[in-house]
């Protein structure tokens, strides 16, 4: 097994990780900041 390939396959796998962190987190607060913009119809 050559370790580089493998350090190299870590390094892509912990930015798709991130990247996907980092999505989610977006969406959230979007999701968050349209129910406090639409929750104020009582």
């Amino acid at each position: 097994m050559n370790t580089e390939v493998i350090k190299q396959a870590l390094e892509i796998m912990g930015k798709g990780m991130l990247g996907i962190f980092v999505a989610l987190v977006v969406i959230m607060i979007f999701v968050w900041i349209m129910a406090k913009i639409g929750g104020k119809k009582k």
